[in-house]
């Protein structure tokens, strides 16, 4: 059984017209700049109402925290909406920080980026004997920045562990190379993400035979 929970923007009926404040009549959200300013320079939005935003709790939390440094602490610092990490916690977990391959492309150009996977077999699942070709791990790097990695996403046990703590280097300016200098924990399914060296340009296979 799926369950697809969506979430509505309330704002047709709370005031936001009288006001000036545009909104999207598609879905009701608020359009806004870099700063969750709104077209009304007094008017700020944050959180799930954003168009074209992640509707993530902590998204919405940093975004607030932020906005009120900058209102009323003398900050510039503005919430970054790419590199949220995120998980989808289905029994096989999916977790992603950055761009998916597909807005890569679009926003930096097919030639400027490199893109390495592979499929793993987490030490766990040895015993059991399941599938070692189920999980699933890749990066996306911008060769124009040094391979700067602007994207990750794995697909495994514990993915949103694994993520949150990437996250952190992604955030540090994480490339290719540091990865490769990085040495990995045996045996764990992070791991994975030292020993890549297989691009997706090559062709090869990712398949595995052993943990």
């Amino acid at each position: 059984v799926l369950l697809a929970i969506g979430r509505d923007a309330c704002t047709r009926n709370i005031g936001l017209q009288t006001i000036g404040v545009k909104i999207n009549e598609k879905n009701g959200k608020v359009p806004v700049n870099d700063e969750e300013q709104t077209n009304v320079p007094y008017v700020y939005a944050i959180g799930d109402i954003l168009d074209g935003k992640l509707e993530l709790t902590p998204v919405a939390i940093q975004a607030g925290r932020l906005l009120a440094q900058r209102l009323y602490g003398g900050s510039s610092r503005k919430c970054d909406y790419i590199n949220v990490p995120t998980t989808v916690f289905t029994p096989l977990e999916y977790g992603s920080c950055g761009f998916p391959e597909e807005k890569a492309i679009e926003e930096f150009g097919e030639q400027n980026l490199e893109v390495y996977h592979t499929l793993f077999w987490p030490l766990e699942w040895t015993v059991p004997g399941r599938d070692n070709n189920t999980c699933y791990a890749k990066i996306i790097c911008n060769k124009q920045d040094n391979n700067r990695v602007i994207g990750l996403h794995v697909l495994g046990p514990n993915a949103g562990e694994v993520t949150q703590g990437f996250a952190a280097a992604i955030k540090c300016g994480l490339t290719k190379e540091l990865l490769d200098e990085t040495i990995g924990i045996h045996p764990t399914c992070a791991e994975v993400f030292t020993t890549m060296n297989i691009t997706k340009s090559s062709g090869q296979d990712i398949t595995q035979k052993g943990c």
